[in-house]
């Protein structure tokens, strides 16, 4: 019976070691053949006595192996159990890539899945997307129509006074498309209205007759149009800031054949009057009632006066009525989501405007917006004292007292006048 053990197997149901070899247990070294002890003593002696530079004898070389790691064997896990043991994230070393998952790249870690649903980020996308197309198309569209505006030195070097004043004017110049040429010469103006802001958020519309009687720098009493056709725009904000008080702050004047193409423009706006009217100076046509008429007829609608009795009374409560609906019918969604009738209105609208310097696309914008609002609130007529003044050169004119008129101008700056509600 031998004395040495039987070599023991690196595990339990692996190969068995074979008698003699010096690797550990699951090594890869060759193995080298085991001498009898009495041989190695032999070999020993027999050296020992061997003469000086004679080669003695070595031990049988060996050469190992590459050693190749064994890794222990890893135990399946279901999805479950690694979320339960990593959390949220499982854990990875360089170079390494979580079970199961293919790497992203040489050199890159895994990417971060969004927790916001794509259909959300599919339709924040294209929110901005759209935000970004209407800013475009709005910005666009307000220098094209701003570029179209015509600009004259119509504003006074008066002290400002309180709030925002605008003054309107609507010319009448022959020979357009939409007026009759009679042989007047130049440009006149039979509509004029002031529209004012005040400081405390009223606001107030409020048409100053074109034959009221007043004083014209340089030129003495006169009915209120006439200063504008003696000096034009700046001469008639010179003679309404000295009737009125108030200092104008924008100048913006209509061409009457612009009014008609801007109704044109947004399709009709919706009128009413009391009475049949067959006028033959002015072209109105219209039968009792509420009508969407377009922009010929609204015209009319706005100039004529001989056959209302009250005369330049009556037709500046019609040229409120026609503010009021235009502005009814350039906000309605018809207009605003529509981008060929923007373009329309743009486009008329522009070419028909005069301004003073400085008053622009935007301005012209806020003015409408704020006579909306005052015409919402009601309506505002000056106080008259007698609207069949005979004049000694100017014929028929309306007269006011200079003290009622001084109160309801101040009245109107302070923003304490109280509006007759609309009916």
């Amino acid at each position: 019976m031998s004395d040495q053990h039987p070599p023991r197997s690196p595990r339990p149901g692996g190969p068995r070691r074979p008698s003699g070899s010096r690797a550990r247990a699951g090594g890869s070294a060759r193995p080298v053949p085991r001498q009898d002890p009495r041989q190695e003593q032999a070999a020993q002696s027999g050296s020992a006595g061997a003469p000086r530079g004679a080669a003695r004898p070595g031990p049988a070389p060996t050469r190992p192996l590459p050693r190749a790691e064994v890794m222990p064997p890893t135990p399946v896990q279901s999805e479950a159990n690694r979320a339960e043991a990593w959390g949220d994230e499982p854990p990875t070393r360089t170079g390494e890539h979580p079970a199961g998952r293919p790497p992203s790249g040489p050199g890159r870690s895994r990417r971060r899945r969004s927790r916001i649903p794509r259909p959300v980020r599919l339709g924040a996308t294209l929110l901005v997307l759209l935000l970004v197309i209407v800013l475009g198309w709005g910005a666009g569209l307000t220098l094209w129509a701003d570029s179209r505006i015509t600009h004259v030195d119509a504003l006074s070097e008066a002290q400002n006074t309180p709030g925002t004043t605008y003054l309107i004017a609507g010319s009448d110049g022959r020979g357009g498309d939409t007026v009759a040429d009679d042989g007047t010469e130049g440009a006149r103006t039979d509509t004029i209205m002031l529209l004012h802001k005040a400081r405390g958020g009223k606001s107030y519309l409020i048409s100053l007759p074109r034959d009221t009687l007043v004083d014209i720098p340089g030129y003495g009493g006169y009915k209120l149009n006439a200063a504008f056709a003696f000096g034009g725009p700046k001469l008639l904000v010179e003679t309404v800031e000295q009737f009125t008080g108030l200092t104008i702050d924008h100048y913006v004047e209509v061409g009457f054949d612009g009014v008609a193409q801007v109704v044109d423009a947004v399709g009709h706006v919706n009128l009413c009057i009391d009475q049949d009217v067959d006028d033959e100076r002015s072209g109105l046509k219209m039968t009792e009632g509420c009508h969407d008429v377009g922009g010929e007829q609204a015209l009319a609608f706005v100039r004529a006066r001989y056959f209302d009795p009250t005369a330049d009374i009556g037709r500046q409560q019609r040229q409120q009525q026609f503010v009021a609906a235009l502005m009814d019918r350039v906000t309605s969604p018809a207009v605003i989501l529509n981008p060929i009738s923007q373009v329309r209105l743009a486009g008329a609208g522009s070419a028909s405007l005069t301004t003073s310097e400085g008053t622009g696309i935007i301005d012209v914008a806020r003015m409408a917006l704020t006579a909306r609002s005052a015409m919402s609130a009601g309506t505002v007529t000056i106080p008259i004292e007698n609207p069949e003044y005979q004049t000694k050169h100017s014929g028929v004119a309306i007269k006011t007292d200079d003290a009622e008129i001084a109160a309801f101008f101040d009245s109107v700056a302070d923003g304490s006048l109280e509006p007759t509600p609309a009916g």
